[in-house]
């Protein structure tokens, strides 16, 4: 892996695609024996987590479903505060399994700000499953119940996270590199 620049930013390698693809392996087996006969629905946060979903619900053995809500906060390299709803839940939750797919838990707030929701469909569990946390960022009492990896507070890029747009192809995580940036 070489260092790339998306936009005006420099980026470094932080983690190849060989040590994701092990970590997401781990916990589709974690799943798979916390939710045996439970039939979970997954419902995974876009844009972010589109391609950590894919690749997790590919290894999931139980059954289960998935489905997607589209949350923003993000404008850039930082969190805008607001948070934004763009595609709703059409699912019933009532007495459903749900586990959230997030791509990355920074400060909380996206969760923080949703989860209200989902309560009040009366699920019998709701559980999170990230591939980041962000631990020096956190602002709200957000706790992943499945976590890929915790990384500094620093900008990320790949794997499914963009920089305005671009970079969510990337089959490895960058980091910004601020010294060239």
């Amino acid at each position: 892996m070489k260092n790339i620049t998306v936009h005006d930013k420099a980026f470094k390698p932080y983690l190849q695609k060989e040590a994701i693809q092990a970590r997401i392996l781990e916990l589709a087996a974690e799943i798979d024996k916390d939710y045996q006969d439970k039939q979970p629905l997954f419902l995974a946060i876009l844009n972010g987590s589109f391609i950590f979903a894919a690749d997790l619900f590919k290894h999931i053995t139980i059954e289960a479903e998935i489905s997607f809500i589209k949350l923003a906060s993000y404008k850039g390299t930082s969190s805008s505060g607001n948070v934004i709803t763009a595609i709703g839940l059409e699912e019933n939750l009532r007495d459903r399994h749900i586990i959230l797919l997030e791509d990355i838990i920074d400060t909380g707030k996206t969760l923080h700000s949703f989860l209200p929701e989902l309560i009040q469909r009366q699920p019998a569990s709701i559980k999170i499953a990230t591939f980041l946390t962000k631990p020096e960022a956190l602002q709200y009492p957000i706790t992943a119940d499945y976590v890929g990896f915790n990384i500094p507070d620093k900008f990320v890029l790949g794997y499914g996270l963009d920089y305005d747009g671009l970079g969510r192809n990337l089959p490895e995580l960058f980091i910004l590199d601020e010294v060239a940036s």
